[in-house]
């Protein structure tokens, strides 16, 4: 219902406003998706947060982890029920695994970030930034851009991983993170049956 509202109102937006291509139209369609859909399960996400007592851990792991997301991608449920089951199992089931899971060695960080380091590497470089049907990424400089600015996300996580000194948040960055790449492999779409905007877009201009 929400995402046929949202069409709508870009419909409504491609009339009367001139010059909007095919791109500017899916930027407008996002945007609007974001108003109308994202922000509500953003803010739901904050209530159970705080409901399972969890409330500003869940809000500094989102605040962390939502750039790295942006800019590496996953897979999205297509129905909003399934999309903030995911969202709230990403974002709080690692604040609580750290609240009872807490890496107090520091050569355990270490190693932990070590392996982050590599797994995302590979991840970043084979599969980000993973798209869906929904917002699909076509152009080649927009993906290099989001791939560079994953790496460069990486890189700052890692840093808050190693030398901050409050554990708990290293530690729910770690398993947040690595929940994160999860979501962008090939197996997680399969599971999620979840298509790549490229392959949608391969069928339609085949079918063209």
């Amino acid at each position: 219902m929400i995402d046929k509202f949202c069409d709508f109102i870009t419909r409504k937006i491609k009339e009367n406003v001139e010059n909007i291509d095919e791109e500017k139209e899916l930027v407008i369609n996002f945007g609007i998706k974001l108003i109308f859909g994202e922000l509500p399960k953003i803010l739901i996400l904050f209530i159970i947060g705080f409901l399972v007592g969890f409330g500003i851990e869940t809000i500094i792991l989102f605040a962390l982890l939502v750039p790295y997301r942006s800019f590496t991608g996953g897979f999205h449920l297509k129905t909003h029920l399934g999309c903030m089951i995911s969202t709230s199992i990403l974002y709080i089931a690692p604040v609580i695994l750290s609240k009872y899971i807490t890496i107090q060695q520091n050569y355990i960080t270490y190693i932990f970030a070590i392996v982050i380091a590599v797994l995302s590497s590979f991840v970043i470089y084979k599969y980000a930034p993973a798209d869906t049907e929904n917002i699909p990424i076509i152009s080649k400089k927009e993906r290099k851009k989001k791939k560079i600015k994953a790496y460069i996300s990486l890189i700052i996580l890692l840093s808050i991983i190693i030398f901050i000194p409050n554990k708990i948040i290293s530690s729910m960055l770690i398993y947040g993170m690595i929940l994160q790449d999860l979501t962008v492999t090939p197996i997680a779409y399969k599971l999620a049956k979840c298509k790549h905007g490229y392959e949608v877009y391969t069928e339609e201009t085949s079918l063209g």
